[in-house]
């Protein structure tokens, strides 16, 4: 496959690129620590890489013949999103503790639901599927050898958002530097679910 490095290249520039993904590994590493950024990992990666596979093997053919499909989708995840980002926005400015296990941990069925609804995820499969994926007979191993390579990159990837969530956690002190990093975090969220919608 002649395209399959400018496809990995291609992957892991999507992958690393803040997103609401990103963000929401970010906050979980340095809130919860690298067990809990795991699990959302994995959740994310899984749900995206079957967004690729399945987007290839048709359904990407089905919402590029319903724009109002895509269009009623992309506002249902704008409204999930910037609900996201109030509740990070509003939540309380606790220090960890060591061993504490905290409350609104998101776990692997919640990052596969936050890819489900994640406007940049369908956006990126749809030009993965347009520009790499070619036609012919072998067009369904191609797409399924792209989503197995998404699916490394975006782990990847987003293992170096949780080791960059855990550094920052060393960084902040005291509830008044907690509540700093929920309120840009939860900007940066709404920035980026915004400008996936608009973009």
């Amino acid at each position: 496959m002649q395209s399959l490095l400018p496809f990995t290249v291609f992957a892991l520039v999507a992958s690393i690129t803040p997103g609401p993904a990103n963000i929401l590994v970010l906050s979980s590493s340095a809130r919860f620590g690298l067990a809990s950024a795991l699990r959302l990992t994995l959740g994310i990666c899984v749900a995206a890489s079957a967004i690729v596979l399945f987007t290839g093997w048709g359904l990407g053919n089905v919402l590029m013949s319903h724009p109002a499909i895509q269009t009623g989708a992309r506002w249902l995840a704008l409204a999930w999103l910037t609900h996201l980002s109030w509740l990070l926005f509003r939540h309380p400015p606790e220090v960890p503790q060591a061993g504490d296990t905290g409350r609104g941990q998101m776990g692997m069925l919640a990052g596969g639901g936050l890819q489900i609804v994640n406007p940049k995820v369908w956006m990126m499969a749809l030009a993965v599927v347009s520009v790499f994926a070619g036609n012919g007979p072998d067009k369904s191993t191609r797409v399924a050898l792209m989503a197995l390579i998404f699916f490394i990159a975006a782990v990847l990837c987003m293992a170096l958002w949780a080791l960059l969530g855990r550094g920052v956690a060393v960084l902040l002190h005291s509830p008044r530097h907690w509540r700093w990093l929920n309120q840009a975090l939860a900007v940066l969220l709404l920035l980026s679910a915004w400008s996936s919608m608009l973009g």
